[in-house]
């Protein structure tokens, strides 16, 4: 099965896509990619939006700038899908499946309420191609965190590339999230802390440049101890998994006391601190950790991942994966799994109470 993933982050930069064929168990081979960019006026217009959102009262609700921003989104997810097929001579009856995350805007498992911007049956009647959206609502009205929601394609990754366990395979979005996967393919999963949403938002106030350039800021400076100790007492980080969280929980202002150089240290010290907390919830530490999503890109983070963790940092890219793209990739897998009614979360992944599909089909 040819599938297409697309995903938009928390970071706001704009829509990942990419191509693999599957048969919702294997991975067969990873395909192309391709990105549309957010203008800075689509950026700031959706950043905007989420102050909205966090007055959302149920999943239809579409209040203040929101309905703009999910046609925003939907066309903008639309443009990239167009735009990889004409770069890769292919057209819509070429693929068998899209797999639309939408722009999440508010998380609040505990309340039964996540919230994805993108209307996939629009998306599916412009394209022109099945598309599998809404991925995360099944699994919170059953009980469960709806994230992460990824680690089912970790595994796979893992098994098609013949890696040892026990490995963790960390993506370091807006918020960060690890897999850890034990040597009896067990999966256990769930959000960190944040990831690179902070300093990426510190960034942006501070020097109008959206992130820390391979975290050369961040090594520029240095962190506030006395501070990341205090955030570090947040109860989420004791909390056993399964858990997740939303991006708005901690704030960028929470260092604006500082330079921009010390600040920058003190949030990505607190990312990768927060990170080397999960190996308190595995019960056979992994000899491994491959590193996806943008702050595989900043080195200054995956020194400190080195520091704390005492282990091998590996980015993806190292091992012929995507660090870029591994969220897509995702998305594209899920989207085929979910053609096929197989589960997409897991008790030890979610906490939902069996394992379960999810997603809604949408033809064109």
């Amino acid at each position: 099965m040819r599938a297409i993933g697309l995903m938009s982050g928390t970071s706001l930069d704009g829509v990942d896509v990419a191509m693999l064929d599957t048969d919702g168990e294997g991975v067969e081979r990873l395909g192309p990619t391709g990105y549309r960019p957010y203008s800075d006026e689509e950026r700031v217009f959706l950043a905007a939006a989420l102050e909205d959102a966090a007055g959302i009262e149920g999943r239809q609700d579409r209040r203040g700038r929101l309905a703009q921003a999910e046609e925003l989104i939907t066309r903008a997810h639309a443009e990239a899908v167009e735009a990889f097929l004409r770069d890769n001579a292919l057209t819509a009856a070429d693929v068998d499946v899209v797999g639309f995350h939408g722009q999440t805007v508010l998380h609040r498992p505990e309340q039964g309420l996540t919230v994805q911007l993108g209307d996939g049956a629009a998306l599916a009647r412009r394209i022109g191609a099945p598309v599998v959206y809404d991925l995360r609502a099944a699994d919170v009205a059953a009980g469960g965190q709806g994230a992460p929601l990824v680690p089912v394609f970790h595994r796979a990754l893992v098994e098609a590339a013949g890696l040892e366990t026990p490995v963790a395979v960390l993506n370091i979005g807006g918020v960060a999230n690890v897999t850890l996967i034990e040597p009896d393919g067990t999966l256990v999963a769930f959000d960190t802390g944040p990831g690179n949403a902070l300093l990426d938002d510190w960034m942006r106030e501070r020097t109008g440049v959206p992130f820390d350039d391979g975290g050369r800021t961040a090594a520029a400076g240095r962190p506030d101890e006395q501070l990341l100790a205090w955030l570090l007492t947040h109860p989420y980080f004791a909390r056993r998994p399964p858990k997740s969280l939303d991006r708005n929980w901690f704030s960028h202002r929470i260092v604006g006391h500082l330079s921009t150089e010390d600040g920058a240290a003190t949030l990505a010290a607190f990312t990768a601190r927060a990170i080397a907390r999960a190996v308190d919830f595995t019960t056979e530490p992994p000899m491994r950790w491959i590193v996806a999503g943008g702050g595989a890109r900043n080195a200054e983070i995956l020194r400190l991942l080195r520091h704390h963790l005492g282990v091998e940092i590996t980015p993806a890219d190292d091992i012929g994966w995507s660090a870029a793209f591994l969220e897509a990739q995702a998305f594209a897998y899920l989207a085929a799994r979910s053609l096929k009614g197989l589960p997409l979360t897991f008790p030890s992944t979610t906490g939902v109470p069996t394992p379960a599909t999810g997603g809604v089909l949408a033809r064109p």
